[in-house]
């Protein structure tokens, strides 16, 4: 296959402000910005294939004064400062134009001569990202510039050939972001069960009212009283107990095996910090950056976590959520969390709800520090063990789920980095990775 060694600047449509960068300084700053208008591409909304996430804007007037700042779908936008190498698609949906911040710049590509999903994969090569790295201006933070941005250099085959390789990768990312909005939708369809069922009582206020409890079958349903009682919390149902947190899950502590000791690591154990944290719709961690070996276990505080157990990050970023999807370790910068009933889900979504008052209790000189006492020290209304346990079950295909749309979401998002730089370089024919496609 033939390649055209051009640079990003050759690619650009003939027209005004084809590559351009953010205004200057004053030119944009945090009081511009208002409830609606034209959204603003700051770093918070790179990250993924498509510039998204939660955006703040400007008004029409302000645009106009930034007219030379404009990005437009199908615009390619790229980090000057902050997370180099992140690289976004602006989306041929929801706006009609967006206004680029100081820290991003944007080229408009010329069809005829370039395939925005294509250059969009070709900057997420490992070649590509390297030269962006090594091209940064070192003084300070780390940046890059929209002369360094124009002069980059870029390997282009054919027109048609560039179209085919992005087909094949779009389509593993379209089936990635297929599983996560399908994950999204089960995570709340958990979320509103819990809070159904332990919030809002939903099944004893219909049997005090003389109803059956809605979408239940009659074992569940026999399970919940049917009156109320006062508590210190307030109204709680009849036999239910107020409990302190920590007398519902047993704590379990992490550690760290000795980082001089390489035969500690790279073994088959996975070793949890906060970076490993999912996403709240993933709720499951089911891989970790770093592993340990059998003797870094033995040997280290840290102890084997059952599938099943939540983890939260207790110092520096606490309050990041998991559930334990394999059995793994974890550091001391966390706590581990069994039900007492023998539960998996019950416990992570209490905790999930906890979250707030938790972090609201922990303290620290440098630090905030969710501790014991601050987990002791929050109630919560703990149900007969049998509703747990039906919880359990009636939760359990929602989960299990989500746990399966994750693993595929990894091994596709592992097929697709492997093939990406193979089939950017051309070592990769479309007739293997159409079969791979196809395989998975």
């Amino acid at each position: 296959m033939s390649f055209d060694d051009l640079t990003l600047a050759d690619l650009a449509a003939p027209q005004k402000n084809a590559i351009v960068g953010g205004p200057f300084g004053s030119n944009l700053v945090s009081k511009d910005y208002v409830e609606t208008g034209v959204p603003v591409i700051r770093g918070a909304n790179m990250g993924e294939k498509w510039v998204g996430g939660a955006f703040v804007y400007v008004s029409n007037e302000k645009t106009v004064q930034l007219s030379q700042n404009i990005a437009r779908p199908n615009d390619l936008v790229f980090t000057q400062r902050g997370t180099l190498g992140q690289v976004s698609i602006v989306p041929n949906h929801g706006h009609d134009r967006y206004v680029v911040s100081q820290s991003q710049m944007k080229i408009t590509v010329d069809p005829s001569k370039a395939d925005v999903n294509f250059l969009y994969y070709l900057f997420n090569s490992p070649d590509q990202l390297r030269y962006i790295r090594n091209s940064a201006i070192q003084t300070g933070v780390p940046h890059t510039n929209l002369g360094i941005l124009k002069k980059t250099p870029v390997k282009m085959p054919p027109l048609a050939i560039q179209k085919q390789v992005a087909s094949v990768l779009t389509a593993l990312d379209d089936r990635i972001a297929l599983l996560r909005e399908t994950n999204t939708t089960l995570e709340a369809i958990a979320q509103a069960l819990f809070k159904s069922w332990f919030v809002d009582f939903d099944p004893v206020r219909a049997k005090q009212q003389g109803r059956e409890p809605e979408g239940m079958d009659p074992t569940a349903a026999a399970l919940f009283p049917d009156s109320f009682e006062e508590s210190e919390l307030g109204l709680v149902p009849k036999g239910w107990s107020r409990l302190a947190f920590t007398d519902t899950v047993k704590v379990i502590g992490g550690g760290t095996p000795k980082t001089s000791i390489p035969e500690y690591w790279g073994g088959d154990i996975p070793w949890f910090s906060v970076v490993d944290a999912p996403a709240t719709t993933d709720v499951f961690v089911i891989d970790t950056a770093k592993h340990i070996s059998v003797q870094g276990l033995n040997n280290s505080s840290t102890k084997l976590l059952a599938e099943g157990t939540t983890i939260i990050s207790a110092r520096g970023t606490v309050g990041r959520l998991a559930l334990v999807g394999r059995e793994m370790a974890m550091n001391q910068s966390c706590y581990g969390l069994r039900g007492k009933a023998d539960d998996a889900y019950f416990t992570y979504f209490s905790t999930y709800r906890l979250v707030e008052s938790l972090k609201q209790r922990s303290h620290g000189s440098v630090f905030d520090t969710i501790t014991t006492d601050t987990m002791r020290g929050v109630f919560v209304i703990y149900p007969d063990k049998n509703v747990i346990q039906a919880f359990e079950t009636v939760l359990s295909p929602v989960m299990n789920r989500i746990k399966t749309n994750l693993e595929q979401t990894q091994t596709l998002a592992t097929l697709r980095d492997t093939m990406l730089p193979r089939l950017i370089s051309g070592q990769l024919r479309m007739p293997e990775a159409e079969t791979a496609l196809e395989a998975a």
